[in-house]
């Protein structure tokens, strides 16, 4: 069975851009960043370090503005 991919997700957090794993796994990560694409940069290089796994990028209304997905996506269904 294939390892489930480590989450990271990008939100606004006061005024600066929070980087957070989802949930409780083996590899947990949260750090705050000055700027958005500060945060997305770090999301990016920790995700590429942890495959499989994906960057959520939220807007500071909340909705998903971007999602990119790092190494053999585990799940069945397309998409």
């Amino acid at each position: 069975m294939a390892n489930a991919r480590t989450v990271f997700h990008v939100t606004p957090y006061v005024n600066s851009w929070k980087v957070k794993t989802e949930g409780a796994g083996p590899y947990e990560f949260e750090a705050v960043m000055d700027t958005k694409e500060e945060a997305e940069r770090v999301a990016r290089e920790h995700a590429r370090a942890q495959v499989p796994s994906q960057v959520i990028v939220h807007n500071r209304d909340g909705q998903i503005s971007d999602e990119s997905t790092y190494g053999d996506d585990p799940r069945s269904t397309p998409g």
